[in-house]
């Protein structure tokens, strides 16, 4: 018999994984509290931006396999319950709010059936497994838990989910991880790397694995401040090191690094649940990771200072991308709309376009200005910056748009554009980390 799977949250990585694994041949019931985005993802539609994902949500929908509810006694008869909730970064604090995790464990410990297995996909600090598990058996002695980490990207979050570079299980038991084993039975036959771990290895491997990529984006922005100082040039070095197989060349792309949902709010939190465990001084060097990270926000609004001659007032900043990466409409502690908003703050008219993320943008920052295309976004512009590094945005024809601007400068804050192109047609380029800022 078809396992039947419950999805626990709604929101990117949950309506993702609600899809896919529908997609898959389960039936899949999602369950959130927020009766309008159950609304919309019962008629097919997704309440952000993921390439691909709509497509297959309106497909299992049609198919009748995945349905959605706010009630959770719809999952009673589900087999296993996957809890995708967020975990966001508590306020006033670097800790992780465990808040809707928790809340969703107590729900669907009082419904589930007798040998249901829990599932938690969520990013929790190390011991949140080890706690729930033993919560769910005082409220349910017949049921059991494990953790299966998320390692998804934004943009490419189905094929993520469809065909991961590995999946970890956290368990307990063999029966827990034979479950496992056969809601992710298409993965393991096309090979997918199966981690069997225990419960705190599994969360670790998250936060570790984001620890490290944070880590890998602020070293390569730091070397941009030291090639700057020594008149190098930060993309040639990152393409040298990038050749080294012990290194690789992911994530060696100098600019105004990272942001989103996870990234900055879990290496935050795994500070936090360090210094609990008394090891916060393993971790101390993810704080200068975090402030290398700032910081190179803060040297765009210097160059921007520099090129405008420190005076901002009455000067219309033109910023191409407002999402923290391209392909989402995400702008969860985004670079792009952080400067942009500073900027603004310093007196400048600041004008914003992004494909998909001018309305999430303009819900968080609604003094800014946002506009439809590029050409409104860069007519009678003092300075582009170019921060968010869509597609659309590298194929620009710099020479058409010179016409549009007061003053050709550029930044490309995101070290994407062609600088030979940009300064064929008269631009002046900068980008962090080149010997010609």
């Amino acid at each position: 018999m078809t396992l039947r799977l419950s999805v626990i949250g709604t929101g990117y990585l949950g309506a993702t994984h609600a899809a896919c694994m529908s997609s898959l041949g389960f039936e899949v019931v999602g369950i959130d509290t927020d009766p309008a985005k159950i609304a919309l993802l019962a008629q097919g539609k997704v309440p952000f931006f993921e390439p691909e994902l709509e497509e297959l949500l309106a497909q299992e929908i049609a198919s009748g396999r995945l349905t959605f509810s706010t009630d959770i006694s719809a999952v009673a008869d589900c087999d296993v319950h996957f809890i995708c909730v967020g975990t966001p970064q508590k306020a006033g604090s670097l800790a992780a709010d465990l808040t809707y995790v928790d809340a969703s464990l107590e729900a669907v410990a009082k419904v589930t059936k007798k040998g249901a297995l829990v599932v938690g996909k969520s990013t929790v600090p190390v011991g949140t497994a080890a706690r729930l598990r033993a919560r769910l058996q005082e409220i349910n002695p017949d049921a059991d838990l494990a953790w299966n980490p998320e390692f998804l990207r934004e943009g490419f979050a189905v094929d993520d989910t469809l065909r991961p570079n590995r999946l970890v299980v956290g368990v307990t038991s063999d029966k827990a991880e034979n479950i496992l084993k056969e809601v992710y039975a298409s993965n393991l036959k096309d090979g997918t790397p199966w981690v069997r771990a225990d419960l705190p290895t599994a969360e670790l491997v998250k936060v570790a694995a984001n620890s490290f990529l944070a880590t890998k984006i602020s070293f390569i922005n730091a070397m941009a401040e030291v090639c700057e100082a020594a008149g190098g040039d930060v993309t040639v070095l990152a393409q040298a090191i990038g050749y080294d197989p012990r290194i690789g060349n992911r994530f060696l792309q100098a600019g105004i690094g990272f942001g989103g949902g996870c990234l900055p709010k879990d290496i935050r939190a795994f500070m936090a649940r360090a210094k609990e465990l008394g090891a916060d001084q393993a971790l101390e060097f993810l704080r200068e990771i975090d402030s290398i990270n700032l910081r190179a926000r803060q040297r765009i609004i210097e160059l921007v200072r520099k090129d405008l001659l420190e005076d901002l007032h009455g000067k219309k900043v033109a910023v191409l991308g407002a999402a923290f990466k391209p392909d989402s409409d995400d702008v969860r502690d985004s670079p792009a709309l952080d400067i942009a908003a500073q900027i603004h703050a310093a007196g400048a008219n600041v004008v914003i376009f992004d494909p998909k993320a001018n309305e999430n943008a303009a819900k968080r920052f609604p003094a800014l200005t946002y506009a439809n295309n590029v050409e409104e976004c860069l007519k009678g512009a003092d300075i582009v910056l170019h921060l968010t590094e869509w597609k659309q945005f590298r194929e620009l024809d710099p020479a058409q748009l010179k016409g549009l601007v007061n003053n050709p400068i550029v930044i490309d804050g995101r070290n994407a554009l062609h600088r030979e192109s940009w300064k064929a047609a008269g631009w002046h380029f900068r980008a962090l980390g080149r010997a010609d800022i």
